[in-house]
């Protein structure tokens, strides 16, 4: 590659990467899409393998998303919606357990002067603003409704998803195709073989780690539902959602589950099934579900996955903590490219002078 090469790409890499700061405002319900286009692929070629017309395999499994997400969406948010507002009538409850025992356990263990906690005036208001918001939805709705720009967005993402995916769906080999027409000849193999892993990470993580956060999620919620724990499937789901870095679902959710549990049953030998819950389900995602659904491909350290998704947020918001890990995964792969070129370049083979002379005696 020439220096005039060099430069062109750098040019392009640098307006690619500033487009996508300007655009960020606009650019949620296309990532969503692309995501759930990347995701529903496979699917389809496999059923284009069989025979079936690509359209129809696309039709077929664009029903069955949208009936899986709108099936979740139909028993999760009532569900929540049904805890939370349980959370709020047991709030006095819970703050007096705080008072009577946290405290004070806390004061005896590492001898700390702490006021008791009067958060009865916070229960009033939160309690009274969630009545007349009529719960989740209503208050999804009279927020939207405030502004007619913010009802034209919320109208234009929700109708931009289904459509875009569908659009993705049909055409991705041919957008693969033509981009990688794009290629230089010359380059065509090396970048091939590049591209093949920069797919094999991103479908370890994009869908791989997707399914094992959903089931982690589930068994987290199942588990503290049988312990009786009143916001198990609000810790569960949390717990699930956050362990896409390593040991951090767990830790989250053993913390929160126990203070839930020593608020709501006083009794710390209620902890066990709690830790219970949450070994088992550290062993599945250990020995079955991260090696069957993930493998080894994606290979970043746990430093690595928080630094990426602190970074994705800060330069790009919401949007960027979404796409950090796919994003930090890609760099791995042309980092270890580049590592692995820079290792077998003249400049680091070429020993000094004090080297060779020992190597001589």
């Amino acid at each position: 590659m020439t220096d005039s090469q060099k430069w062109m790409v750098l040019a392009v890499t640098g307006i690619s990467f500033g487009l996508l700061y300007l655009l960020t405002p606009i650019l949620m319900p296309f990532i969503v899409a692309a995501f759930l286009a990347y995701l529903g692929d496979p699917v389809v070629d496999q059923l284009e393998t069989r025979g079936m017309n690509r359209t129809l395999g696309v039709v077929l499994v664009f029903t069955l998303m949208a009936l899986a997400l709108g099936g979740v969406l139909f028993f999760l948010i009532p569900l929540l919606e049904g805890q939370i507002a349980h959370f709020f009538v047991k709030l006095p409850h819970y703050i007096q357990s705080i008072n009577s025992l946290l405290i004070p356990w806390l004061e005896g263990q590492f001898g700390l002067a702490i006021e008791s906690i009067d958060l009865s005036g916070i229960h009033t208001v939160v309690e009274q603003h969630w009545q007349e918001a009529g719960g989740i939805m209503t208050t999804v709705v009279d927020s939207v409704s405030e502004s007619g720009a913010v009802i034209f967005q919320w109208l234009m993402n929700l109708l931009l998803v289904p459509v875009v995916t569908f659009y993705l769906l049909r055409d991705w080999d041919l957008l693969v195709a033509k981009v990688q027409g794009l290629v230089p000849r010359k380059s065509a193999p090396y970048i091939r073989q590049l591209t093949l892993e920069i797919d094999g990470v991103l479908a370890a993580f994009m869908r791989g780690q997707f399914y094992v956060m959903l089931v982690l999620g589930i068994i987290y919620s199942a588990g503290l539902t049988l312990v009786g724990l009143d916001l198990a499937v609000l810790i569960g789901m949390t717990a699930g959602l956050v362990s896409f870095v390593p040991y951090l679902g767990s830790i989250v959710g053993v913390v929160i589950a126990c203070i839930a549990v020593i608020v709501q049953f006083q009794d710390i030998a209620q902890l066990m099934p709690v830790l219970a819950v949450f070994g088992v389900g550290q062993v599945i995602e250990g020995m079955l579900l991260t090696p069957w659904l993930v493998g080894d491909k994606i290979g970043l350290h746990p430093v690595t996955v928080i630094f990426a998704v602190l970074a994705g947020g800060q330069l790009f918001g919401f949007i960027g903590i979404l796409i950090a890990l796919p994003v930090a995964s890609v760099i791995r792969v042309l980092f270890d490219h580049a590592h692995e070129k820079y290792t077998g370049s003249e400049f680091y083979r070429v020993k000094s002078v004090t080297e060779s002379k020992r190597d001589l005696e």
